[in-house]
């Protein structure tokens, strides 16, 4: 009883706020959610799938955050309400301020490093129903860790979001979503142009797929762009950089597996992340 009324006090503080996120919305058939990179919805059949759950993934500094900040900004600025489940408390609202996303509109969910509670959480978020765009970050979250999550939380997830215009968005290291990710994409830093330096130029790939049988990583790889010409290499570790600073320019590469009528070929894609 205890468990069910808290469940019920926490929903009516939330829809207090945020009005209908805990109403069930009807959803449109192929319904989509831009990700505020023109290039990359091109690419990915318009955005991010609504009742469907997208993975992105890579390596630190591979733009997860720049991707993610560009998505909840296009989102809250556009009524949608959103929700960050922040695993690790790595999320930095001066930071998302500045990248243009609008705090009146999103929900904040800090774990502490409680991966159960992240999961949990995210249950209650997608079972509200109203939510545009929920964010599982998992950035922080070691890939072997990350991989170990049982499978039947990614499928309680899915089949959740089925019935609802919600777009579950899964931030990674390493791929983990597996078959019950629709979309995933990943990202891959050569060199990096960061907010707090104008000596660095980044350029980021991206592999993106539709849900299959095989794994994402295990596809070819991409063709490296080179980095520009008296580019010191060393420079795009520097410790110096203060934390929460962002990329400013991606440039990546795009190749869409699935669905396999489009037929689309790698192409190279350059845009500037707006911090």
């Amino acid at each position: 009883m205890r468990a069910a009324f808290s469940k019920a006090e926490l929903e009516s503080n939330i829809a207090s706020r945020f009005g209908s996120a805990f109403q069930p919305h009807e959803k449109r058939p192929t319904e989509i959610l831009s990700t505020g990179i023109p290039e990359v919805d091109s690419f990915a059949l318009g955005g991010l799938p609504r009742g469907a759950l997208t993975e992105v993934f890579g390596p630190a500094s591979s733009g997860r955050t720049s991707f993610m900040f560009s998505a909840l900004a296009h989102a809250t600025n556009h009524e949608e309400v959103c929700a960050v489940v922040d695993t690790n408390n790595s999320f930095d609202p001066k930071s998302a301020i500045r990248a243009g996303i609008n705090c009146e509109r999103l929900l904040w969910i800090r774990c502490s490093h409680n991966l159960e509670h992240a999961f949990k959480a995210t249950d209650l978020l997608l079972q509200g129903g109203g939510f545009g765009l929920v964010l599982l970050d998992l950035g922080d979250v070691p890939a072997n860790s990350a991989k170990r999550i049982i499978s039947s939380w990614w499928y309680r997830f899915r089949r959740t979001l089925e019935p609802t215009p919600t777009a579950l968005v899964v931030i990674a290291e390493g791929s983990c979503v597996r078959s019950c990710a629709t979309l995933a994409l990943e990202l891959r830093a050569q060199t990096q142009l960061w907010s707090a330096s104008k000596q660095i130029e980044s350029k980021v790939s991206y592999n993106v797929c539709r849900s299959t049988n095989r794994s994402p990583a295990s596809y070819p790889s991409l063709a490296t762009v080179p980095p520009p010409t008296g580019m010191n290499a060393p420079d795009a570790n520097r410790s110096s950089l203060p934390h929460a600073t962002l990329l400013k320019r991606l440039t990546f590469q795009v190749q869409c597996h699935r669905p396999l009528y489009l037929n689309r070929q790698a192409d190279q894609v350059l845009c500037n992340a707006n911090c």
